[in-house]
């Protein structure tokens, strides 16, 4: 009898994102290899003190790591990437329901930033 495979969505999940990254893999070993809480200090002059929270700085620079890594240049497809990929959700530090952040408040970032804080 053959068989056919239905999908359902499940109500409740039970995932947890660290298990499903393999120890060996490339971005869990570079995810405990690089201490990057340095540019909160470095980048804090670039922000303002009041209005709405901005995109996590480190976030912002690893996105922009990412994008290096796997010859990304368009933000909108950085973004699409990012969002298929575990490994990288897990190094950038967002859970599967986690929504990234939009690809235009990565180009609004990368302008903030001079070319020496790069």
């Amino acid at each position: 009898m053959q068989g056919k495979k239905t999908y359902q969505e499940k109500l409740f999940n039970q995932f947890r994102l660290s298990e499903r990254v393999p120890e060996a893999n490339f971005y869990r070993r570079l995810h405990t290899a690089i201490d990057l809480n340095f540019l909160y200090k470095t980048t804090k002059k670039f922000y303002g003190s009041s209005g709405q929270k901005s995109s996590d700085s480190i976030v912002f620079f690893k996105l922009c790591l990412v994008g290096y890594l796997e010859n990304i240049t368009s933000h909108r497809k950085l973004i699409a990437h990012c969002s298929m990929r575990l490994d990288i959700l897990y190094f950038l530090g967002y859970d599967i329901d986690e929504e990234l952040p939009w690809h235009s408040t990565i180009s609004r970032t990368r302008q903030l930033f001079p070319e020496d804080v790069f």
